[in-house]
């Protein structure tokens, strides 16, 4: 009865350890979850209100496939102002969150063999599309010890005659490490001299940064290869509104037309009041993100160091997002209580679920081992009682 396909991928692992936490939860068991990829904190009022108002206005009907022209402006205004990046609004797609987006590129563009560049550690489902898409994913191993980047040696000696595209991530998702201009102009030099090669940007977390950290994109530093980069974004994350479903990116035009015919054979038109609310997000004030911030580079620097004073355990401090991607190489063969050997970052997970009652996601989920990731969007007290039982937890291994 089911397809072949379905045997090339498997769920998401994040939303597997959000939804074991919840059961567990629901089970009357202390357990506090790190595993969402969510902020803590509300939508703010002025885009709930637009989202109010559109109702009241009757704008609940179907909309323009791929996004109300008002939204394609303001994407195109946002795209201006903060990224230096020119286009027009057909050069822009809107769809069902972020992932749809990046989903109809692939699916509109790769063929069978075609092979698609994902430096490791990845988001959970860079790899899984690019397998639905028929095509091949081809890991580069960027470890800490290269601050979790891709480098423009590594990327050289990925390509082939049958590269596709590169999926760039940054700030990344797990491990908050942020791509900088100049890191980026080194990887547009070897990109300019392979001319077949499409790069697609996610930069989801864009707003979310900190320190001396300058967020940066490749069509801005690298005007010359905006028309083979798709440049995708959205607002779940910065704006607060996950469960809102919008994402958007700009391209070269043929690109964004074969992505909404293939958003017209899915889903159709994204959600129209979830539209005239992240309009409202695009051309409304900011105040609230620099708020946030300031909570979540307060975490960061809990949690890092928090998890630095563990014996076996090293975390570098992430440039931007909500994650930390913390090195256990020092835990592994380490055994439990009851003389299980912890042999890898799945066995050290369960481990800290079980005997803490703290969810993480294994590193192995994410390309690259011996990791863990914990994401510290959610409260100070949640993060230091984790904190604590984890310390707790490795304490009693021998």
């Amino acid at each position: 009865m089911l397809s072949d396909r379905l045997s090339l991928i498997k769920p998401s692992p994040t939303i597997a350890v959000t939804t074991k936490a919840a059961e567990l939860k629901a089970a009357g068991h202390d357990v506090i979850g790190l595993g969402a990829g969510e902020p803590d904190f509300d939508t703010p009022e002025h885009i709930k209100q637009a989202a109010t108002e559109a109702m009241a206005a009757n704008k609940t009907r179907y909309t323009a496939v791929d996004g109300i022209p008002e939204l394609k402006q303001a994407i195109c205004d946002k795209f201006q102002r903060d990224n230096n990046i020119t286009c027009t609004p057909s050069m822009v797609t809107v769809g069902t969150g972020g992932k749809q987006v990046l989903y109809n590129a692939l699916m509109a563009t790769v063929n069978p063999g075609d092979e698609v560049i994902i430096p490791a550690p990845y988001w959970v489902s860079y790899p899984d599309m690019v397998l639905l898409a028929e095509g091949k994913p081809v890991f580069v191993d960027c470890p800490q010890s290269v601050g979790f980047k891709l480098t423009a040696e590594a990327l050289e000696a990925a390509i082939t005659p049958k590269t596709k595209w590169l999926i760039l991530n940054s700030p990344s998702n797990p491990t908050g490490a942020g791509y900088s201009a100049d890191d980026l102009k080194a990887l547009a030099e070897v990109l300019r001299r392979h001319n077949h090669v499409y790069i697609l940007v996610d930069d989801m977390y864009e707003y979310l940064t900190y320190g001396d950290f300058k967020f940066a994109t490749l069509a801005e530093v690298a005007p010359d290869l905006q028309e083979r980069t798709l440049t995708s974004n959205g607002v779940s994350k910065s704006y607060c509104m996950t469960g809102w479903r919008i994402g958007f990116a700009t391209g070269p035009q043929p690109l964004i037309k074969a992505i909404a015919k293939i958003q017209s054979q899915s889903t159709s038109n994204p959600n129209s009041v979830a539209q005239y609310a992240a309009l409202a997000a695009l051309n409304g004030p900011l105040d609230f993100i620099a708020e946030n911030l300031k909570a979540f580079d307060r975490r960061r620097q809990l949690v890092v160091n928090g998890l630095n004073a563990i014996d076996g355990i090293s975390c570098a401090m992430p440039d931007g997002a909500f994650y930390v991607y913390p090195n256990i190489a020092g835990i592994i063969g380490r055994k439990t209580p009851d003389g299980t050997v912890l042999s890898d970052d799945s066995a050290f997970v369960s481990y800290l679920l079980e005997a803490a009652g703290v969810a993480c996601v294994q590193g192995v989920a994410f390309g690259l081992s011996p990791h863990f990731r914990i994401s510290y969007a959610t409260s100070d007290a949640n993060l230091q009682t984790s904190l604590d039982r984890i310390s707790e937890a490795v304490s009693k291994l021998s």
